[in-house]
């Protein structure tokens, strides 16, 4: 196992020669109140780096995408998060809160504030569409009425009303998605995290997945994709961090939608032939 020096000189000789390879990304506008700050933060594993040094802040009700390589720490910044891990330096703030000011025991707490998707779903298998999403409420003290109302509410926002008795394994891939992002919604969260939500999925069925999460977006929630689906990233033309050996290389506020743009709108254009993505050679 590498020393803290040996991982010390390594960090810097990776800062070094990243620096060499990408300038350093100059940070969109900022104007309002913010829901993610990373400042300077880094995270060392074993032998490896994470995350070198990383600043970038996301403001509220941002459609942001991470991108970068297998490796270039998405993952990383996706599970400081949540805090499933801690930064072996510098400071993340959500909502305004310093997440080293949250304790264990209140970590449950601090994530019902926000809606995780996952690329493997992770749905219980011996549970129900309407089951697997109430769970969600129940597990933060929804009461039964609350689930009720609930419940059909975001099915139908979802497109999963008429698959509520169904269990995952009768799903399609597409539709168990469309399930995870339901559970990851039906609190309606201020911040959803979706770490490569089309990664398993036919690029049909990302569109529509996209499309979902954009709709989400619309109603106020901030929305942090990691991905590796470049040509949805260019479709899409929302803000995009880049990461690359674990610094941030690029920070490019590409949002150029109208502020009245449909869904309708937004699937025609997906559907367009698709360009290389810039940037992201």
């Amino acid at each position: 196992m590498a020393s803290p020096a040996d991982i010390s000189t390594g960090l810097r000789a990776r800062r070094a020669s990243a620096a060499a390879r990408h300038p350093h990304p100059s940070p969109a506008p900022s104007s309002g109140r913010k829901v993610i700050e990373f400042r300077g933060v880094s995270k060392l594993y074993a032998g490896d780096v994470g995350l070198d040094h990383v600043t970038f802040s996301i403001e509220r009700g941002e459609f942001v995408f991470l991108v970068g390589a297998t490796g270039s720490g998405k993952s990383t910044v996706m599970r400081l998060l949540i805090k499933e891990l801690e930064p072996t330096s510098g400071t993340i703030r959500v909502a305004g809160r310093d997440l080293a000011d949250i304790g264990r025991r209140r970590v449950p707490y601090f994530r019902r504030n926000i809606g995780v998707v996952f690329q493997d779903f992770k749905l219980l298998p011996n549970r129900t569409v309407y089951d697997n999403v109430a769970y969600a409420l129940q597990v933060t003290g929804g009461t039964r009425k609350e689930i009720r109302a609930k419940v059909p509410d975001i099915l139908r926002l979802t497109g999963l009303s008429t698959k509520l008795h169904n269990y995952p394994h009768q799903l399609s891939g597409g539709e168990q998605q469309r399930v995870s992002v339901a559970r990851a919604f039906v609190n309606h969260p201020p911040l959803l995290l979706a770490d490569e939500p089309t990664g398993n999925l036919d690029p049909e069925t990302s569109i529509d997945i996209m499309r979902l999460l954009y709709r989400i977006n619309r109603t106020g929630t901030t929305v942090l994709v990691a991905t590796h689906d470049q040509a949805m990233v260019d479709k899409m033309r929302r803000r995009v961090l880049e990461l690359a050996d674990g610094r941030l290389v690029r920070d490019e506020a590409a949002g150029l939608y109208t502020s009245d743009e449909t869904t309708r709108d937004l699937a025609r254009r997906l559907r367009a032939p698709a360009g290389r993505p810039p940037g992201l050679e």
